[in-house]
C-alpha cells in the first residue's frame, strides 16, 4: 500500500481528534492541522484544539502558528501543507490531515490554484463599510445572489472572504466559483479520505454537549483574555464560540442566550460541513466506533479500487 496522504474529514464534534491519533500510531503517522481556526494561538477551547496530553506524543503540524490579529488564507495554507507533506514523507512517516474545514482540505490535495488578483481599493474599501452598515448575515446573503456556489462554501463569520468573494464577482465580471482556475479537479496526491459518518441526531447531541464542556473549561475566560488584548474585529474571533461571547460581552445577550447561539450554530455549521464533503469530496465513510482492523482493509480496499 502506497499512500501519499490521508486525509481525515467530518463535522465537529464527529471524533477525528481520536480517530487520528489511532491511525497515526498504527500507520506510523505525523497529523496536520486541517482546521482554519486552530492555527490561532489562545484559540483553544472554543476551537477544540487538541492538548498536548491528547497527543499522545504523535508530532502534530500547524497548530498555533499564528496570531490571532494575523490573516489567514486558504492559499497560505495549501503552500504550508503541501510543505508539510514533502517534509513528513522525507522521514519515512505517513502525513495525516485531520479537519473540518472543507476547502482548505480539498485545496491540498487537488490542484487549486489561486490568483492574486488586483482589486480597487475603493470596491474593498466600500464593501468593508458595507459590512460594518449591515453586518455579516447581509453581505453573505448579497454573495448568495451573486454568487450562489462561493456562498454555500464560505460560512457568514468569514467576512474575509465574503468580501474577497464579492470583490472577484465585481471587479472582474465573473465569479469566484466559476474561475476554473479554482476548480480542483486533479488529485495532487496518492490519498484516501475518511469521513466520520455520525446520525444527526447523535451529533447534535455531542455537540451540545462539547459546547456545555467548552463553557465549564473556561471559554468565557479565553475569550475575555483576547478582549481584554484588543483581539476584537479580526478574522480569528469571527469563529463560532468567540462571536458569540463576544456579544455577550458587548451586552448584547445574556450567557445563557449566547452558550444557546454557539450549540445552534455549530448544529448548522456541522449540517454545511456534510454537505460541503457530500458533494465535494470521494470519501469513504465510516463510523466513529470503527474497528481498527476493518478500517485498515477499508484504506487498502479503496486505495486497490481507486487505482492509486
Amino acid at each position: 500500500m502506497n499512500i501519499e496522504v490521508l486525509a481525515i474529514v467530518g463535522p465537529t464534534a464527529s471524533g477525528k481528534t481520536a480517530l487520528s491519533i489511532k491511525l497515526a500510531k498504527l500507520l506510523n503517522g505525523e497529523i496536520i492541522n486541517g482546521d482554519s481556526m486552530q492555527v490561532y494561538k489562545g484559540l483553544d477551547i472554543g476551537t477544540a484544539k487538541i492538548t498536548p496530553e491528547e497527543m499522545e506524543d504523535i508530532p502534530h503540524h500547524l497548530l498555533d502558528i499564528k496570531e490571532p490579529t494575523d490573516s489567514f488564507s486558504v492559499a497560505e495554507f495549501q503552500q504550508l501543507v503541501r510543505a508539510k507533506i514533502a517534509e513528513i514523507r522525507t522521514r519515512g512517516k505517513l502525513p495525516i490531515l485531520v479537519g473540518g474545514t472543507g476547502l482548505y482540505i480539498q485545496s491540498v490535495l487537488y490542484d487549486f490554484q489561486f490568483t492574486e488578483d488586483r482589486v480597487d481599493e475603493a470596491v474593498r474599501n466600500a464593501y468593508y463599510e458595507k459590512l460594518k452598515k449591515l453586518g455579516p448575515e447581509a453581505m453573505h446573503e448579497k454573495l448568495q445572489r451573486i454568487d450562489p456556489q462561493s456562498a454555500a462554501v464560505i460560512h457568514p463569520n468569514n467576512t474575509r472572504r465574503v468580501v474577497r468573494a464579492l470583490e472577484i464577482a465585481e471587479h472582474s465580471d465573473t465569479t469566484k466559483s466559476a474561475n476554473p482556475q479554482n476548480q480542483g479537479r486533479e488529485s495532487m496526491y496518492r490519498h484516501v479520505i475518511l469521513g466520520l459518518h455520525v446520525d444527526r441526531e447523535q451529533l447534535y447531541e455531542r455537540i451540545n454537549m462539547r459546547v456545555s464542556n467548552m463553557i465549564e473549561q473556561g471559554l468565557v475566560s479565553e475569550a475575555r483574555q483576547l478582549w481584554d488584548n484588543g483581539i476584537i474585529d479580526v478574522q480569528a474571533v469571527q469563529a463560532i464560540g468567540y462571536k458569540e461571547i463576544y456579544a455577550y460581552f458587548r451586552n448584547g445577550i445574556s450567557l445563557e442566550e449566547a452558550v444557546e447561539q454557539i450549540k445552534q450554530n455549530s448544529r448548522r455549521y456541522a449540517k454545511r460541513q456534510l454537505t460541503y464533503f457530500r458533494n465535494k469530496f470521494p470519501i469513504t465513510w465510516i463510523e466513529p466506533d470503527v474497528n481498527m482492523s476493518e478500517l485498515l482493509s477499508k484504506i487498502i480496499n479503496e486505495m486497490q479500487e481507486s487505482g492509486h
